[in-house]
């Protein structure tokens, strides 16, 4: 009887252990795997991209988390040179030279969706809401510019007199809808801190000249040959308060006030083309063609902080979107520089083929074509 109440008690110890590993199996059966229940690593929040026009070819996609080109967007025409994208991201605007158009292109598909007449040499892109305003240079005859001194060869046949326009492209709609007439050869375009004015430089009369962004009326003329000829960039400070017009055959900047009056000159290295500020306005960046240096100044006390030798006719760049990185197009070198924004070295070159002329990035960043 003994044996057989043992014997009972080990069945039953028996099943019930197996009934408990039974229904530990099926907890486990219904449990996912360890794989499926531990949250795979989110991929990094996007650095952004930057787009890189090249004239003898189209534009560039550089992937600045990776700092590769990862893509070419074919423009659809050539001589493709500045560019600007509109504050969504979705639209990159280029201006292409040979069909006197803007190409206007959807960004996630790399299609051009439209091109738009703008008027004969269209150059510097900049975008302020749905409207593009692009500048031209109708007297431009192409080729090297004059050396410094030199006279133009047809100065008095009347043709390099002819004023330039800055035509204004309401996006929405797809058309230009008017112009600004600026100077012979206008240059860079800048907004005003108030976004009232549009303050463009021209080139061929060596002038700055201020207008009423929504009359085009002629707010004010700042005369440049006694300090520099051929204005090239324009900048003003992220507080809206100054503004910087790179003189280029004048181996200078000029400071003008939020009146637009000149303050002072700031002397640079050879052939100064692209300027920006940082954006807390505490540094000032020049791209230096000639010298083949990125210079930087201090915006307070206009005191040289640093030259970076780059590479050869470096005229626009641009920060990243985290102001970590700049990015220099180097035309000549076919390459663009990347640049450590605190250490001021170069890192890397980026090969991009077909001189490369503009870069602007998205998110935007502050740069010599554009602002955040």
């Amino acid at each position: 009887m003994k044996l057989t109440v043992n014997k009972t008690r080990i069945s039953l110890v028996l099943m019930a252990l197996i009934a408990g590993l039974a229904a530990c199996n099926k907890e486990k059966a219904e449990e996912p795997k360890m794989e499926e229940t531990m949250a795979q690593p989110a991929p990094s929040a996007s650095a952004g991209v930057a787009y890189v026009t090249s004239q003898d070819a189209g534009v560039s996609v550089i992937d600045l988390a990776t700092m590769q080109v990862i893509k070419q967007l074919d423009v659809k025409a050539d001589a493709p040179r500045g560019l600007g994208v509109t504050d969504d991201g979705k639209k990159l605007i280029v201006a292409t030279r040979e069909n006197e158009s803007i190409s206007v292109i959807d960004t996630a598909t790399g299609e051009v969706l439209q091109q738009i007449p703008v008027g004969k040499n269209p150059e510097f892109v900049r975008i302020s809401g749905n409207f593009a305003y692009i500048s031209s240079e109708p007297s431009a005859k192409g080729g090297p510019p004059p050396k410094p001194g030199a006279e133009e060869e047809d100065d008095d046949d009347g043709e390099e007199k002819i004023p330039a326009k800055i035509a204004v492209v309401d996006l929405t709609k797809g058309e230009k809808i008017r112009e600004i007439t600026g100077g012979p050869e206008t240059e860079g375009i800048e907004f005003s801190g108030d976004g009232k004015l549009l303050v463009i430089t021209n080139e061929a009369d060596n002038t700055v000249t201020v207008h009423n962004i929504e009359s085009g009326e002629l707010v004010k003329t700042i005369p440049t040959h006694e300090m520099g000829d051929r204005p090239r960039g324009i900048k003003v400070s992220p507080d809206g308060t100054t503004y910087l017009a790179t003189l280029e055959y004048g181996n200078k900047f000029m400071v003008l006030d939020k009146d637009f009056n000149v303050v002072r000159t700031v002397d640079t290295a050879e052939t100064p083309y692209g300027i920006a500020y940082d954006k807390k306005g505490e540094r000032i960046f020049v791209a230096t063609n000639k010298a083949k240096l990125l210079q930087v100044f201090d915006a307070k006390t206009y005191e040289k902080i640093k030259e970076v030798p780059t590479g050869n006719r470096c005229w626009h760049f641009s920060f990243t979107p985290d102001d970590k990185q700049i990015l220099l197009a180097c035309g000549k070198s076919d390459a663009v520089f990347v640049i450590d924004a605190e250490k001021l070295e170069v890192t890397k070159q980026i090969e991009v083929k077909g001189l490369p002329w503009g870069l602007v990035t998205y998110p935007k960043a502050m740069g010599s074509l554009d602002k955040p």
